[in-house]
């Protein structure tokens, strides 16, 4: 079964929403093999250097920022979360 972000991903991007999924420190094959084992759909950004982590202050993985259409910050969650439970729902309820 796809990741929970991968769902989200999935549901809701003919309706405008935007997933990136951002690897930190691995290199382009590790990441495709990955990528391809677990059937992913959403865009995969490669970031070995590990710029994007420190620029975003990522202390955990996953680690999930939900923008809204304003290009404001609407939620932050660090590990695993619910996001199609009822208590996930309503941060998607914009779109």
């Amino acid at each position: 079964m796809p990741s929970t972000i991968e769902q989200v991903h999935r549901q809701f991007k003919d309706k405008g929403l935007v997933v990136y999924a951002v690897n930190i420190e691995e290199g382009k094959k590790t990441v495709g093999s990955w990528v391809e084992r677990n059937k992913l759909s959403m865009p995969v950004l490669l970031d070995p250097p590990g710029d994007a982590s420190a620029a975003y202050q990522v202390t955990a993985t996953p680690t999930v920022y939900l923008v809204g259409r304003e290009g404001k910050l609407v939620a932050k969650a660090l590990g695993t979360k619910p996001w199609t439970s009822e208590q996930g729902k309503p941060l998607l309820s914009y779109l």
